[in-house]
C-alpha cells in the first residue's frame, strides 16, 4: 500500500478555502469591474484601484492559471486589494503606497537578456518568453525583514524552467538579477541617489534551481500589477522579502557571487543569504513575530518561513559567518 505524507506547505482539505469560492469571489469582482467600464461606475473611481485600468496585456489570456495544489499555506489568503496596494518598491519611493507611483511604468515593450556564463547570451521580448514558460499558480506566504507577512497566489513558472531556457555553463555558480534602470524609465525613486541603482539580487545557482523559486508574471489569477514588479518578478518564499526584487531587464550567470542592492548599501543588516531566522534580531528591531498585513494579528515568525525542511540543507555551513550571521 503507498501512502503518501504531505510537505510542509500542504493543508489538509478540509483546511483550504473550497475553489468555488474563490473563484466565485473573482467573479463578483470581475463582474463589477465590467459595469463600472460599461459606465455605472465613473473612470476615476476605475482608475483609482490599483491593478485595474492598466494597458492591455499582450498574455492576458494566459489567466487564470491552472493552481498547483501541491503549494498550499496554512493562512489564509491575504485580501487583493491589501496585497496591492501596501508595497515596497523603491524605484518609486520608501513608503509603503507606491502604487499609484508605479502605474506610470511603461512595462511594453519590455525584454529580458540572458548573459555572462550562457552558451550563447540573447535578449528576448518577455510575452515570448512567457509563452515559452509551463505556467502555473502558487500559493505562498512571505515575510518582509520588516516583520510583515503576507500570503497570496502567483500566477508564473518554476525558477529552474527559466534555467533550463537560459542554458548556462557548468561552472556557473550564481545568477546575477538586475531590474530596470534610469536609463530605460527615470522613475521618482533614481533622484535618491544615495541608493546603488540599479536594483541588483543574486542567488546560488541551487537556490536558483530549487523547487520552490519562483518567475511571477500574475498575481490572483490575472496579469502582475506594476506596483508587484510586473512584468517579471523573482519569488522566493523562504527568505526575507527584500530578495524578491521587481521587474526584471537581465539575468546573468557567473562564478563570482553578486553584490546585491541592500548588501552594498547595508552588509552589517542586509546579508546576501538573507534567509529568515527569528532566533536572530535585527539590529533595530525583533524577528520573532510578524505581523499579517491587513489585521493587528501578530504571529511567531518560522525559520526560513516554514519552508525549513525543504531548504535548510542549501546553507549548511554558513552559521556563524559575521557577513551573513543576522540571517543564518
Amino acid at each position: 500500500m503507498l501512502f503518501k505524507s504531505k510537505r510542509g506547505w500542504e493543508l489538509k482539505d478540509r483546511d483550504v478555502t473550497p475553489e468555488t469560492t474563490y473563484w466565485s469571489r473573482r467573479k463578483l469582482l470581475g463582474t463589477g469591474a465590467g459595469l463600472a467600464v460599461a459606465g455605472l461606475a465613473g473612470a476615476s473611481l476605475l482608475n483609482s484601484r490599483p491593478g485595474m485600468a492598466q494597458d492591455p496585456d499582450p498574455t492576458a489570456d494566459l489567466y487564470p492559471m491552472a493552481r498547483n495544489a501541491a503549494y498550499r499555506v496554512d493562512r489564509a489568503l491575504t485580501d487583493e486589494d491589501v496585497a496591492t496596494t501596501y508595497n515596497n518598491f523603491y524605484e518609486f519611493g520608501s513608503h509603503k503606497e507606491i502604487w499609484r507611483a508605479a502605474q506610470s511604468l511603461p512595462i511594453r515593450p519590455w525584454t529580458v537578456t540572458f548573459d555572462g556564463m550562457v552558451e550563447q547570451e540573447k535578449t528576448v521580448d518577455v510575452d515570448t518568453l512567457i509563452r515559452a514558460m509551463p505556467l502555473e499558480e502558487r500559493v505562498y506566504r512571505h515575510r518582509c525583514v520588516e516583520a510583515w507577512a503576507m500570503t497570496v497566489p502567483w500566477s508564473g513558472f518554476a525558477m529552474s524552467a527559466l534555467i533550463d531556457y537560459a542554458r548556462p555553463l557548468s561552472g556557473a555558480r550564481y545568477v546575477r538579477m538586475e531590474t530596470f534602470g534610469s536609463d530605460r524609465y527615470n522613475a521618482p525613486g533614481f533622484r535618491q541617489f544615495w541608493y546603488p541603482w540599479p536594483y541588483i539580487e543574486g542567488l546560488s545557482m541551487a537556490e536558483a534551481a530549487h523547487e520552490l523559486a519562483f518567475i511571477g508574471t500574475g498575481l490572483y489569477g490575472k496579469p502582475m500589477p506594476r506596483q508587484n514588479g510586473a512584468p517579471l518578478r523573482l519569488v522566493v518564499p523562504w527568505k526575507y522579502g527584500f530578495k524578491s526584487l521587481k521587474s526584471i531587464v537581465r539575468f546573468t550567470f557567473t562564478d563570482a557571487r553578486p553584490l546585491s542592492f541592500w548588501e552594498e548599501l547595508q552588509a552589517s543588516e542586509y546579508g546576501f543569504w538573507a534567509n529568515v531566522n527569528p532566533d536572530v534580531p535585527h539590529p533595530r528591531w525583533s524577528q520573532a513575530t510578524e505581523r499579517l498585513i491587513g489585521s493587528d494579528e501578530r504571529v511567531p515568525t518560522r525559520i526560513y518561513n516554514g519552508y525549513g525542511d525543504y531548504v535548510a540543507h542549501l546553507y549548511t555551513g554558513f552559521a556563524g559567518r559575521d557577513r551573513d550571521r543576522l540571517y543564518m
